[in-house]
């Protein structure tokens, strides 16, 4: 998946979502990469997408890049 400026989105990531709220991506299930204490047992049955850490409301799956564009998700900052 991809942000609007066509960049991956990768876990670590931290995002701008709507433009007023903020997130970390805590899994990419379709690569199956995930940050500690998530992982591919509790969030893989979900099939694709990716998995945020959000400030409005804990954990948020987002299923395609549909909604990832509808959010209008914006990368703030990547981690190393």
């Amino acid at each position: 998946m991809r942000y609007l400026d066509g960049q991956e989105i990768r876990v670590g990531d931290v995002v701008s979502i709507d433009t007023k709220y903020r997130g970390t991506v805590v899994g990419c299930i379709d690569s199956a990469q995930y940050t500690e204490p998530h992982s591919a047992a509790q969030w893989g049955h979900l099939n694709s997408g990716v998995v945020v850490d959000t400030d409005f409301g804990g954990i948020v799956h987002y299923p395609d890049q549909a909604a990832v564009e509808a959010e209008g998700f914006r990368l703030l900052s990547r981690r190393a």
